[in-house]
């Protein structure tokens, strides 16, 4: 039976389709990828609720999906690095490799980014999908495609702490416990951090922070930032050397930066609203570095290396399983707040 390239399209917002698609062939230096595992981020959901993700806006009908693996199922013109059957976890930007920041090793802040599942850019919740060769990377045979797919949120992590200097003995502090709080946590642990803080709203995701690797867990009840920052003063015994904000919250913005210690980092990943009220001069007068992050850059080997090593253990995270078939169903429970990460298999059965 000929193969069809069934694919989770987004037309506008709450109106994602399941259609079939021609099979994309790949160009030059290029792959064509039977795809595995797609995980669902919340970037998708939002795309898919609001239409938007501030000045990225859903102006045609767009692919979603961009934490993932496969198999190479064909290869392009002058592709010597990867053979038909290998399996890969895609790193889903692809830059110029021309301008300034790419050639200076920081291809992340590339202004010609081509990134998976970002207007006007499709993504990769499909059966097939075509990538660039050197952003695909060999799966070692006990490394698993779910493993696979997790490596770009894991690789927010990775850049997370490599921002952050966090190294053996540092204390940190991580706020916000969803999933890229959670990689924060394993990363932060496995590059040596001697004790690692979380603090949540949500009771839950305090316990599945707990259960891979927290040492301490802060239920944020106090809507006072600073009273916050003197709870996980008292919990954790000492001010975090470094601070990871991961919600995105003006009030948890606010309680990173009061809760570092003088001298100390604080590194912004989560995003909310384009203006937050900060307490710049109790950060000025101490010396508290602020540190923004943009996806990653040169993660993605160390992330492979974390978890084929076993030093990091992703598993855990993975909630809830559904097929590509079920992708709709996949996104509503991804909406309604369910679990950690979902994952969504696209290979036939």
């Amino acid at each position: 039976m000929t193969d069809i390239n069934l694919t989770a399209i987004l037309y506008e917002k709450d109106d994602l389709r399941l259609e079939d698609q021609p099979i994309p062939e790949p160009g030059p230096g290029q792959v064509q990828l039977k795809m595995e595992q797609v995980g669902i981020c919340g970037s998708d959901v939002h795309y898919w609720t609001h239409g938007r993700i501030g000045d990225f806006i859903v102006k045609a009908p767009m692919v979603l999906g961009h934490e993932a693996s496969a198999v190479v199922s064909k290869l392009g013109p002058d592709v010597t690095t990867l053979k038909v059957g290998d399996r890969v976890a895609i790193e889903p930007g692809v830059p110029c490799r021309t301008c300034h920041f790419c050639k200076s090793g920081r291809y992340n802040l590339c202004p010609d980014m081509k990134f998976c599942a970002t207007p006007p850019y499709h993504g990769n919740l499909a059966r097939y999908y075509v990538h660039a060769a050197d952003f695909c990377f060999k799966l070692p045979d006990h490394v698993s495609f779910e493993e696979g797919a997790l490596l770009e949120p894991l690789s927010v992590g990775v850049h997370a702490t490599n921002r952050a200097g966090v190294g053996l003995g540092n204390t940190v502090l991580v706020c916000g416990a969803g999933p890229i709080g959670l990689v924060n946590i394993l990363t932060a642990k496995a590059k040596g951090a001697s004790f690692v803080c979380v603090t949540d709203i949500d009771e839950t995701r305090l316990n599945k922070a707990k259960e891979i690797g927290a040492d301490f867990v802060v239920r944020v009840a106090n809507s006072d930032p600073s009273k916050v920052a003197e709870e996980i003063e008292t919990v954790m015994g000492t001010k975090p050397d470094i601070t990871i904000e991961c919600s995105g919250a003006a009030k948890s913005i606010q309680t990173a930066i009061y809760a570092t210690r003088s001298g100390g980092v604080v590194v912004l990943v989560g995003l909310g609203q384009d203006i937050v009220e900060v307490p710049v001069v109790n950060a000025g007068v101490r010396e508290v570095d602020i540190r923004g992050i943009f996806r990653y850059v040169n993660c993605y080997p160390t992330a492979l290396a974390m978890v084929a090593s076993g030093k990091v253990n992703v598993k855990p995270l993975i909630t809830h399983r559904f097929k590509l078939e079920e992708s709709v169903k996949a996104f509503e429970a991804a909406k309604r707040g369910e679990g950690i990460k979902i994952m969504i298999e696209c290979s036939r059965s």
